[in-house]
């Protein structure tokens, strides 16, 4: 076709039709708007040196980084987080550390708030570590403690991280005492460690913890009687809280009942009477008689050396527990084992293979690499 404005199936004759031939460009056809495109900016990561300046002066954004650092999975992140440890260390150590546990509807969040609320008004600073428990199904936590304890996350001297249990032992997230470490380095003197619930797990919070209390209430002995020698033996003090209304005196038979059985039980701390108490943490009474308790443990266990030998046996299971959690992280992460484990898992399923022999066989690869 020599006329390059007529389509090649158009009589010699024909006018009816012509064509512009197109021209090359690289643009698409499409208008540009004029508006601007909104682009997310790529923050600069903190670093080591950024996140512990920021701890050590007090910062409380700062802190909530370093304890997102510290709770995360991700590989990259753990050496990090190891390295700003290590340089908060040395300005750890100087608090008191309360556990907090108790039966589900004891109050726990009333019961923090409003002791929380005294030690910020005594000046104290007052560091809450709530933990949630997660779904065993979705992972997933609620974490409401914020939304439970309004008037205290207001107050400039205290601090609420709720953390995910993330389906540990004993309802304490698996980075808590890290976490613990570095509300200390940032000023805080007082730690409170509120736990998902009871059991004879709870010796997990025993293990991180200066003061463990357990919270309950009247007509909670049948929840309690299961557990009771395993819980009770841990605790320092236990606290029937609601004793107000009609139900204090109840709440005080219960109290009775308490110490009656805390007098043939192992006390937890040596050298310290573990005793129950009463209060009303939604009316505030006896909240100072129980802090002041607080601080007579706290100044007996000094004095005794007691304190400090049980922080030495605290930071020795630390120890242990990060050996295990790491030789679990080296097994399953390790080629060999990702290669077989789903392999012998299906073998042991259907009845091909004994559970021992198919341990056997994935720890002789794992070890032989």
């Amino acid at each position: 076709m020599t006329d390059t404005k007529r389509p090649e199936w158009l009589d010699s004759d024909d006018e009816t039709s012509s064509y512009m031939p197109g021209m090359k460009s690289s643009h698409d056809g499409f208008q540009k708007t004029p508006r601007k495109t909104f682009q997310k900016q790529k923050k600069d990561e903190l670093t080591v040196k950024d996140l512990v300046n920021g701890v050590l002066q007090g910062d409380r954004m700062m802190l909530s980084k370093a304890i997102t650092l510290i709770e995360s999975n991700a590989a990259h992140h753990f050496q990090k987080a190891q390295e700003m440890l290590s340089q908060l260390l040395p300005h750890s150590g100087k608090s008191i550390r309360i556990g907090i546990t108790g039966v589900p509807g004891a109050g726990k969040s009333t019961f923090i708030e409003e002791f929380g609320t005294l030690l910020c008004e005594r000046g104290h600073q007052v560091a809450v570590l709530a933990i949630d428990p997660s779904s065993t199904i979705s992972g997933g936590s609620i974490l409401g403690d914020k939304t439970r304890m309004e008037r205290l996350v207001r107050n400039d001297k205290a601090y609420i991280r709720p953390s995910p249990s993330s389906g540990t032992l004993g309802g304490v997230h698996r980075k808590t005492r890290e976490t613990i470490l570095a509300c200390e380095a940032a000023g805080f003197d007082v730690i409170i460690v509120e736990t998902v619930g009871v059991g004879q797990s709870e010796v997990i919070v025993r293990g991180m913890v200066d003061f463990f209390m357990l919270l309950t209430i009247t007509g909670a002995g049948d929840q309690l009687q299961g557990m009771k020698k395993g819980i009770m033996e841990l605790a320092d003090a236990i606290i029937v809280n609601k004793a107000d209304g009609d139900n204090k005196p109840l709440a005080e038979k219960t109290r009775r009942e308490y110490n009656q059985i805390l007098h043939f039980l192992m006390p937890a701390t040596k050298g310290w009477d573990t005793r129950a108490h009463t209060c009303s943490a939604l009316h505030g009474i006896g909240i100072e008689e129980i802090w002041d308790m607080v601080t007579k443990f706290n100044n007996l266990t000094y004095q005794s050396g007691v304190f400090a030998e049980r922080r030495n046996i605290q930071a020795k299971e630390w120890m242990f527990s990060q050996i295990t959690e790491r030789l679990e992280f080296s097994f399953y992460q390790h080629p060999e084992i990702k290669r077989w484990l789903s392999f012998y898992q299906k073998s042991v399923i259907d009845g091909d293979t004994t559970v021992s022999m198919a341990v056997d066989i994935l720890f002789e690869k794992y070890l032989r690499k």
